[in-house]
């Protein structure tokens, strides 16, 4: 008997992903049906539907989950969602779509999926501004004035919801493939039915998730350390989908946390997972969806620390922690999200405590501390900069620097609040 945390929606896993005969018939079909292409972040949401990390959604959203999901964080059958799950298209393609038509899905290399469309509706600039402003405004810009200045050229989830196409389609899928995930990632890459199976054979029950999406720094261990402390397990579980320019790849990410684990952690209360969503940058939204799609891999806790999913200074520190205090709880099995935040305060390396620490257990100067940022680490390491003592695992830069070296087209890495301390 699973001791673990149930799948999200009370449906148990919902899984669209195709196999066997089911699968080679679909494939077969959906060479003559209407293709419609779609972006990298609709490829990975559709794998992630396919694999039930998105349960309990079968397919996009319609226009009254979309609407529900940005007024209420409620889908219009009244189950907790965070963030809109959609599918954009062109005029044309809308056009020559009828509301019962099968489609495929086509992401530039290979047909990702069918789909029902069940509804099409209008995506107006308003629409999509409406979106942007409830999806990714935060603190950091408190009036949509404010944010409106900096959104369309700095925050990458805006920029990818404005440049979507002027219509959506809805319905449920039936997935053909999870595209090079399996392969490329071998090992690493878990459906959530797979990761809650090493889970259950470990005995856990309370397991923890990390979300990252830069190289393991010492506070990202640290994280980890804590929560193995007060649950079974952690499960760092890393992006292996899209990031923005200059960001570091899946890859790389993954050797630094291999070298982690094997150094300095004990294994048997560690896993390592990937998920292939490209990042929304979403901040607060971001950091529920993130305990919803975890909770289906079997997470009842998700480590929440400061800027967690920002970029720039969009957010509050800590506001991807309140957050989680403001939502709704809705009654009836499943429609609520039980994976709940394990909030950390800042972290750092203090000279004069000699070791980790946080704001809440050290009473020493900012001069004192090593002040640790993903951001922070991509900048100084892309400029052939030296790392502060104590930022990194010498192992784990050993492994940065070999892949900066080789990094003949580089981005500049911008700073700000939550990677400075400011």
């Amino acid at each position: 008997m699973s001791k673990l945390v149930p799948p999200h929606g009370g449906k148990g896993l919902v899984c669209m992903l195709l196999e066997g005969d089911a699968l080679a018939k679909e494939k077969e079909k959906a060479k003559g049906l209407k293709q419609v292409k779609i972006s990298p972040r609709v490829k990975g949401d559709l794998i992630m539907i396919g694999t039930g990390g998105f349960s309990p959604l079968n397919g996009f959203m319609t226009k009254a989950d979309w609407k529900g999901v940005l007024d209420k964080f409620l889908l219009s059958d009244g189950t907790f969602w965070p963030v809109p799950v959609t599918l954009d298209c062109t005029a044309a393609e809308e056009a020559a779509i009828k509301i019962g038509d099968e489609i495929a899905l086509f992401d530039g290399k290979e047909i990702m999926a069918t789909m029902k469309v069940t509804e099409k509706y209008a995506m107006t600039e308003a629409d999509k501004i409406y979106e942007c402003e409830k999806t990714f405004m935060g603190e950091g810009t408190p009036t949509a004035e404010d944010f409106w200045k900096i959104a369309k050229a700095d925050h990458p989830g805006v920029q990818m919801v404005m440049a979507q196409g002027p219509f959506n389609l809805a319905g449920p899928v039936k997935v053909l493939s999870e595209a090079e995930y399996p392969t490329k990632y071998a090992g690493v890459y878990l459906r959530p039915a797979e990761s809650r199976k090493v889970f259950d054979e470990r005995g856990w029950g309370e397991v923890a998730a990390l979300q990252l999406r830069n190289p393991m720094h010492r506070s990202h261990e640290y994280l980890c350390k804590i929560a193995v402390e007060v649950c079974d397990g952690v499960f760092i579980h890393s992006l292996v989908g899209n990031l923005k320019p200059g960001d570091i790849p899946a890859e790389v990410r993954v050797k630094c946390i291999d070298a982690l684990v094997q150094n300095y952690f004990v294994p048997k209360h560690v896993v390592q997972g990937g998920y292939p969503l490209d990042m929304r940058y979403a901040g607060p939204r971001e950091a529920l969806l993130h305990a919803t799609f975890r909770q289906n891999y079997g997470c009842s806790r998700m480590i929440i620390g400061r800027d967690h999913a920002g970029v720039g200074d969009f957010y509050g520190m800590f506001e991807a922690q309140d957050i989680f205090n403001k939502i709704p709880c809705p009654t009836g099995e499943g429609k609520a999200l039980l994976c709940t935040p394990l909030k950390i305060d800042w972290t750092f390396y203090c000279f004069k405590c000699d070791g980790m620490a946080s704001l809440r257990t050290c009473p020493h100067k900012k001069e004192d501390r090593v002040l640790l940022s993903g951001t922070m680490l991509r900048k100084l390491l892309s400029e052939g900069g030296t790392l502060p003592d104590h930022f990194g695992r010498d192992e784990v830069v050993e492994i940065l620097r070999k892949y900066y070296e080789g990094v003949t087209d580089k981005v500049e890495v911008k700073l700000h609040g939550a990677a400075t301390g400011k």
